[in-house]
């Protein structure tokens, strides 16, 4: 992966969008010398977003194997708390 400054990637945002989209590259958006953000392709997010998912399902897998549903909360319970 690449490193830019925010500063530079600002101003030469079309390049580096053009670099991850067509060239499949990674660009790491750097603050005073530390990494803030990455630039990356859709697929790679579209990937993270898949990983992140299967992971909280195992989550709730396991948790409904366990079979003890008294910490649950139903649905209806909790969309009501939330619109008070």
């Amino acid at each position: 992966m690449i490193e830019v400054r925010v500063s530079d990637a600002r101003r030469d945002l079309a390049e580096h969008v053009n670099r991850v989209a067509y060239r499949n590259e990674r660009i790491v958006l750097t603050r005073h010398g530390k990494g803030c953000a990455v630039l990356v392709p859709v697929a790679d997010a579209e990937l993270l977003q898949r990983l992140e998912d299967e992971a909280d399902l195992e989550i709730v897998r396991e948790r409904l194997a366990g079979g003890d549903v008294s910490d649950y909360v139903p649905h209806d319970q909790v969309v009501a708390d939330l619109s008070e």
